[in-house]
């Protein structure tokens, strides 16, 4: 597929096609990730993964807090 560079007051911008989008899981507001390969000359783009720091926390504090427990557990 081409697409066509467009620009967007001093900056540019590509369309990606509504069936891309789906294949990608990605919604129109959604935040990407934008590589760009120099050697290759290649853009990639993906979905960024959203980490909820406040669960992540709370993960830590529990394995901390039960990690003897959670070896026995293991062992079983």
């Amino acid at each position: 597929m081409t697409q066509k560079v467009l620009k967007v007051g001093s900056s540019a911008a590509v369309t990606i096609p509504k069936k891309s989008l789906e294949e990608l899981g990605i919604k129109i507001g959604d935040k990407i990730t934008v590589h760009v390969d120099q050697a290759k000359r290649v853009v990639t783009i993906k979905p960024t993964v959203h980490v909820d720091t406040e669960l992540l926390d709370w993960t830590n504090a529990f394995i901390k807090k039960y990690r003897p427990a959670l070896e026995k557990l293991s062992k079983k």
